[in-house]
């Protein structure tokens, strides 16, 4: 019998000693950059940086337009009769290519590890690379580009690197802005992208002054990373910066990306875009990946960290707006938690649809959202988050490649977004990978197992459009 415990004991700890051996091979494997600091000391001269990096974008933009094309259907196909806050249509329609021989229900009968060894995940479920992984920073949409440009004169135009998901797929702009306070008001922006230009014009009289004086805040250019004065910046001209609410536009959205500054080296970084910062009242978690606990840590942290790569280095050469916290941040704060979601008409005060108002294709994705589809689990109504993090393990379905720039070996844990408005911020997850409401549903479809009939998917699609 002691012979016997013995034997075990052994082979316990031999099967021990394979799996720390194992752990620790993975570990000497895994990608490690040489140093977690970007360089302060530039010797190249701007000219020669300019001159270098002007001419490789077309062949940038190139590789990676490639990319995306090959993962997406990327024409214009707007939903009849659905459109975001104002006028701009919905997309419609799943965007993500099948791998050859492939159907959605196909892939749904498989096994995560079938589809792994096989290498049939769908492309366009891999995490998306920034359109310059290599380099990474704030890049924005033209739309955005332009205004800012015409309002005030502050170019943010990146000589090496453009924006790379079609305006079709991208939120209303500029987005609608509404005030939890002031409901009766509507769209508080009228129309117009609210900038250090018009923003004392259009809110004096509605907002108390701590709020006003945050929104003077949230719309001033302060030095960041890509976009300030130094001969490593990546603007034709010297920059006073960029704005909170260049990413943030009227408090929404325009899908603005950048990479997570949490870790190092570059390829492991994960690409972000930029969230609606529309209900944080009801939020206790922020940044997509980054459990920030208050709109005031994520405030005081976007300036300091995420504005330089995390980098406080080489924010000091750049000029870092070091935020006072009961001065400025607190008064960001403060008007931010006025931001308020979208109104919907269809939904009553506990968040669920009203029998008399919604369709019986609506009526159908909502028994789906709570029920079969599982979405509810993580998306509880009436705002649709449960404010925790959770890992997905996408990697359970792909083998770890690196994709132009991109160390692609899974997402880690995200942060569940609230849906309230959900039609109103594609793309959709923290990397914007899913151009469509449709795509989402077929992504969690197959990651989640819930293996969905097509009536059904449409069917939630319907519901998610009432949120």
């Amino acid at each position: 019998m002691v012979l016997m415990q013995s034997r075990k004991l052994l082979a316990g700890s031999a099967a021990a000693a394979v799996m720390i051996a194992v752990g620790f091979a993975y570990a000497q494997q895994a990608p490690r950059g040489k140093t977690s600091y970007m360089p302060v000391d530039i010797t190249e001269p701007f000219s020669a940086i300019f001159a270098r990096l002007s001419a490789q974008k077309p062949e940038v933009t190139r590789v990676h337009m490639a990319l995306v094309n090959e993962r997406y259907d990327l024409s214009n196909r707007p939903a009849a009769g659905v459109t975001m806050d104002r006028t701009k249509p919905v997309q419609e329609g799943v965007r993500v290519k099948l791998p050859a021989g492939k159907t959605w229900e196909a892939l749904a009968e498989m096994s995560a590890e079938q589809i792994r060894e096989q290498n049939v995940f769908p492309k366009g479920f891999y995490p998306l690379p920034h359109p310059k992984h290599q380099e990474g920073g704030f890049v924005f949409p033209h739309f955005l580009i332009d205004e800012i440009k015409r309002q005030e004169g502050r170019d943010l135009t990146r000589f090496d690197v453009d924006y790379d998901i079609p305006e079709h797929f991208l939120p209303d702009f500029p987005p609608a802005m509404y005030l939890n306070q002031r409901t009766d008001l509507g769209d508080v922006s009228q129309g117009k992208l609210v900038t250090f230009e018009n923003y004392y014009e259009l809110f004096n009289g509605i907002l108390p002054p701590k709020q006003l004086e945050g929104l003077r805040l949230l719309v001033t250019p302060f030095p960041q990373q890509q976009y300030n004065q130094t001969e490593d910046r990546r603007t034709e001209l010297v920059s006073r910066g960029s704005a909170c609410f260049d990413c943030h536009s009227n408090g929404h959205t325009n899908k603005a990306t950048h990479l997570a500054p949490d870790t190092r080296p570059q390829e492991s970084r994960h690409r972000i875009v930029t969230p609606s910062l529309r209900g944080v009242q009801i939020q206790r978690l922020f940044g997509s990946q980054r459990a920030l606990k208050t709109i005031e840590d994520f405030t005081q942290f976007e300036q300091a960290g995420a504005y330089f790569d995390g980098d406080q280095v080489i924010a000091a050469k750049k000029g870092m707006n070091p935020l006072g916290r009961l001065t400025q941040v607190d008064h960001m704060a403060e008007f931010q938690e006025e931001l308020g979601f979208p109104p919907a008409p269809k939904l009553d005060v506990f968040g669920r649809l009203d029998p008399s108002k919604a369709t019986p294709a609506e009526l159908r994705g909502q028994e789906i959202f709570f029920g079969k589809g599982r979405c509810g689990a993580c998306h509880a109504a009436p705002y649709y988050t449960d404010n925790l993090m959770h890992d997905l393990k996408t990697e359970r379905f792909f083998k770890p490649e690196m994709i132009n720039g991109l160390n692609s070996v899974g997402d880690g844990a995200i942060k569940t977004f609230p849906l309230r408005g959900i039609k109103n911020q594609p793309p959709y997850l923290h990397d914007g990978r899913l151009l469509t409401l449709d795509d989402t549903v077929e992504f969690f479809n197959l990651v989640l197992g819930t293996k969905l009939a097509p009536q059904e998917k449409q069917d939630l699609v319907a519901f998610l459009r009432t949120l």
